[in-house]
């Protein structure tokens, strides 16, 4: 693996994690959130990560010698919560049901936060990663001098 693939596969980590780290905020948001356009209260959003293989302006040219093709990181689906809402007992809320219960998104917010502060960790760790990356590649062209 060259160093410039190295920036690659940790940009998509970076990309990755800025996506989940949009969806986490939008459960946070909504959280308490009974009525959206679609109907009913907002459903909790869930981000899914494939494995994809990344291609560099130097990849081409090194193919044939390289076992395999560099693996980053992809969103390929963002999956909505299908389960039935939360039911809480609130008679004089707007959007009670007959019963006097208001259907609420099953969001967990300490949950979503320890989501949210694993994702800024992982961002952050591919940020370090390619730091070394520029720093191997400085160094060397220094000894190329």
């Amino acid at each position: 693996m060259s160093l410039f693939s190295i920036l690659a596969v940790s940009a998509s980590g970076m990309t990755a994690q800025r996506a989940r780290s949009e969806v986490l905020a939008e459960n946070l948001a909504n959280a308490e959130t009974t009525r959206t356009p679609e109907g009913g209260p907002y459903r909790r959003k869930d981000v899914v990560f494939t494995s994809a293989s990344q291609v560099t302006p130097f990849g081409s040219l090194f193919q044939e010698q390289l076992q395999g093709p560099e693996v980053g990181v992809a969103v390929s689906d963002v999956v909505t919560d299908t389960r039935d809402p939360d039911k809480r007992y609130l008679p004089g809320h707007p959007d009670a049901d007959k019963q006097g219960y208001v259907a609420f998104p099953r969001v967990n917010p300490a949950e979503d936060m320890v989501d949210l502060m694993n994702s800024s960790r992982q961002f952050q760790a591919n940020v370090s990663a390619m730091q070394a990356a520029k720093d191997m590649i400085f160094r060397s062209l220094d000894l190329l001098k």
